[in-house]
C-alpha cells in the first residue's frame, strides 16, 4: 500500500499514475473521506482530552466530599457524543481504507508509458530462435505422442487446464526443480519450503487481496485459507511484522512450490497445453533489499533467472513492462520470454519485479538503518523459473524429426544420464 501522507500530499501524481496505468480509482472520494476522517480524529482526540480532565475533576471533588453530579452529567454527555463520533469514524475509515487498498503502486521513472503489452520495450535477446527442416509440433502433440503428458486423464480426474505428467515427463519436471534449486542456492539464495496454504492476511501482504480474489482458490474451511498462486506470497511474508537489520540485507530466498490459479477472465486463452494451467510447479526467487540498492538487486535477480535459460540453451528475450501492463504491486518489471517454435513467438516464462516498499508496508516488514531509524525494506521477486513453461520450451526447442526430444546437457545428470526421450 502507498504511504498515506504521500497520497494526501501528491494527489495529482497519484491521478497521473492511475491514468498511465489505465486504472480507475475514485481519488476525489478518497480525498473527501480523508478530510472527514482527519476532522473526526481531531474531534475524538479533543473529547478524549476533555473526558480525561473531567475524570480528574470528579475524583478531586469526591475526595473533598463535594457534589460531583453536575460534572458527572457533563462527562456522561461527552461519553455519548464520543461513542457516536467513534462509530462514525470507524465507518469512514473502513470506506477510506477500502479505496486505499485498491490503489496500485507508483511506477519507477524508467518504466515506459503505454496501454498494453504492445508498448513493452525489448531490452536484450539471448540465443537464436530454433529453426527446423521439418514442421515444428506444439508441445501438447509431442507430449501425447511420447506418452509423457496426459491431458485427457487429468480432465477426467479434475477438469480442464490440468495435466498428468507421466514417465520421463514427470522425471523431467522433477529434474528441472532440482536443477533450478541447486543453481540458485549456489548463487547465494537460501532454499525454503513454505506452506502451500496461507491465510488472508498473508495474501493481503503481497497484494493479492482484496483486488485479485477472483483469481484465487479459496478453501471452504472455518478459517480464511487460500491455495498459494505463487511462492512469492508465503516467502515474502516470512518476515511480516518483523524488523531486520541493514547488515542482513539483501536477504535472498528460493523456493519450489506448486501454484494454483483460477485464471478468471482468461477464458479462451491458451486452453490447450501447459501454458496456462490451474495448477503448475514453479521455483521462485525472493529478495529483501535496502532501498538504496533495490534496483541493482532487480538487475541481478533478473540475470539469475536468465542464467537458467542460458544453461538450458533456450533462446529468450527480456522486455520492460509498460505502465499499462505492469502488475498491481510492482514499481518495475522485467518479463523474460522464451522462444516457442510452434507459435513462432516469445512467451513469458518469468516476471522479475521490484515492489519497492509497497508490499513491505502492507506486511509490516522493516529494517533498522545505520542511524537506528526504522524504515521499510524493498521486496523483489521473480520466477526462476516456471517449470511447466520450461518443459514446453524444452519439448519444442529440442524436438527431433523422428518425434524424440533431446535432453539439454545441463539436465542429463538430473535425468539419471538419459539424453533423449523417445517413444516407448
Amino acid at each position: 500500500m502507498l504511504d498515506l501522507k504521500f497520497v494526501r500530499n501528491n494527489l495529482d501524481k497519484v491521478k497521473d499514475m492511475l491514468k498511465k496505468r489505465h486504472t480507475e480509482v475514485d481519488i476525489d472520494k478518497l480525498e473527501k473521506l480523508d478530510i472527514e476522517r482527519r476532522n473526526l480524529i481531531g474531534k475524538v482526540e479533543a473529547l478524549n482530552s476533555e473526558k480525561k480532565k473531567l475524570g480528574k475533576e470528579i475524583g478531586m471533588l469526591k475526595r473533598e466530599g463535594k457534589d460531583a453530579s453536575s460534572v458527572m452529567e457533563k462527562m456522561k454527555s461527552i461519553s455519548e457524543e464520543l461513542n457516536s463520533l467513534e462509530e462514525k469514524l470507524k465507518e469512514i475509515e473502513e470506506e477510506y481504507f477500502s479505496i486505499m487498498k485498491t490503489i496500485p503502486n507508483m511506477f519507477h521513472e524508467s518504466v515506459p508509458i503505454g496501454e498494453d503489452e504492445s508498448a513493452n520495450v525489448e531490452v536484450r535477446r539471448w540465443g537464436e530462435p530454433s529453426c527446423f527442416t521439418f514442421k515444428a509440433k506444439p508441445h501438447w502433440e509431442i507430449g501425447e505422442e511420447l506418452d509423457i503428458i496426459d491431458f485427457e486423464r487429468a480432465a477426467k480426474i479434475t477438469g480442464s487446464r490440468f495435466a498428468v505428467m507421466k514417465g520421463l515427463g514427470a522425471r523431467l519436471e522433477r529434474a528441472l526443480i532440482n536443477f533450478m534449486l541447486d543453481t540458485h542456492t549456489k548463487k547465494g539464495y537460501k532454499e525454503v519450503l513454505p506452506p502451500f496454504i496461507v491465510n488472508s492476511k498473508t495474501m493481503y501482504g503481497t497484494g493479492q487481496l482484496p483486488k485479485f480474489e477472483e483469481d484465487l482458490f479459496k478453501l471452504c474451511t472455518e478459517k480464511e485459507y487460500y491455495l498459494i498462486p505463487t511462492a512469492e506470497v508465503p516467502v515474502t511474508n516470512l518476515h511480516s511484522e518483523e524488523t531486520l537489520f541493514f547488515e542482513q540485507l539483501p536477504l535472498k530466498y528460493c523456493a519450489y512450490t506448486p501454484c494454483f490459479r483460477a485464471e478468471a477472465g482468461s477464458y479462451g486463452k491458451d486452453v490447450r497445453g501447459l501454458i496456462r494451467q490451474h495448477q503448475f510447479n514453479k521455483v521462485e526467487l525472493v529478495k529483501f533489499a535496502h532501498p538504496e540498492n533495490s534496483y541493482n538487486e532487480l538487475e541481478e535477480l533478473t540475470k539469475d533467472a536468465e542464467y537458467i535459460l542460458q544453461l538450458l540453451g533456450l533462446p529468450y528475450r527480456v522486455v520492460t513492462l509498460c505502465s499499462g501492463d505492469l502488475g498491481f504491486s510492482a514499481a518495475k518489471t522485467y518479463d523474460i520470454e522464451v522462444w516457442i517454435p510452434s507459435q513462432n513467438t516469445y512467451r513469458e516464462i518469468s516476471s522479475c519485479s521490484n515492489f519497492e516498499d509497497f508490499q513491505a508496508r502492507r506486511a509490516g516488514i522493516k529494517f533498522k538503518d545505520k542511524d537506528g531509524k526504522k524504515k521499510y525494506v524493498h521486496t523483489l521477486n521473480g520466477s526462476g523459473l516456471a517449470i511447466g513453461r520450461t518443459v514446453v520450451a524444452i519439448l519444442e526447442n529440442y524436438q527431433n524429426e523422428d518425434g524424440s526430444v533431446t535432453i539439454p546437457d545441463a539436465l542429463v545428470p538430473y535425468m539419471g544420464g538419459i539424453t533423449k526421450i523417445t517413444k516407448e
